[in-house]
């Protein structure tokens, strides 16, 4: 993605944070026809706590019935977006008049390595990881269910690691504009839960303080 380098924190923590607070991601591959083809779902990150690229892994299913599985198999590099907090800044924020508005957010884009996993265990261990992220409460409710059942569930889905081999994030809230930050503070502080978001994204940037 388009990156200037005042929207980069340079930091995979932040990239992480992003990821795992704005799971449901857009996966994006090719199909048979080599158009783009994009399924959006929640993703599970295994960080290694390395550098961007690392051993950072996003697991993932997707039903039987989608063909997005067999693109992954047929051809494995893919990217994966997530988008976190999105909002429009009126101009008004600025001293003087002569600006145009804008459309601030934050965003993770990964190139990533699939791998197609196979077998009841893989794939239980992955709708755990799931689970554990979403609604820790529903485990026990998942192991308890019939045998006859989960395994047709678990046969409905076809699982998938996606090994991350670059990563871009942006957090674009103007940080260039410093003139605007008390201004936009106090609009997102006021606004909508994504402009919220957007105002604690600008105080962890350390703007406006």
């Amino acid at each position: 993605m388009y990156l200037p380098s005042q929207f980069d924190p340079k930091n995979v923590y932040v990239a992480h944070q992003v990821m795992r607070t704005h799971p449901f991601a857009s996966l994006i591959s090719v199909d048979d026809a080599g158009l783009p083809f994009v399924t959006h779902l929640p993703l599970h990150l295994e960080a290694s706590g390395a550098s961007p690229g690392g051993s950072d892994v996003l697991l993932g299913h997707c039903a039987r019935g989608n063909a997005h599985w067999k693109y992954l198999a047929a051809r494995p590099q893919a990217v994966v977006t997530f988008m976190g907090p999105h909002a429009y800044m009126s101009p008004k924020v600025y001293p003087d008049l002569v600006r145009v508005p804008t459309w601030n957010y934050v965003a993770v884009h990964c190139t990533v390595q699939a791998e197609v996993l196979d077998g009841h265990a893989a794939k239980d261990a992955l709708l755990k990881q799931l689970i554990a992220d979403h609604e820790p409460a529903y485990a026990d409710q998942w192991r308890g269910l019939p045998e006859d059942y989960t395994g047709k569930m678990l046969n409905g889905i076809v699982a998938f690691s996606l090994n991350i081999i670059s990563m871009q994030c942006k957090v674009k809230v103007n940080q260039h504009r410093p003139e605007a930050h008390a201004r936009m503070l106090e609009i997102y502080d006021a606004g909508s839960p994504d402009e919220k978001a957007l105002g604690q994204w600008m105080r962890q940037m350390g703007l406006g303080t």
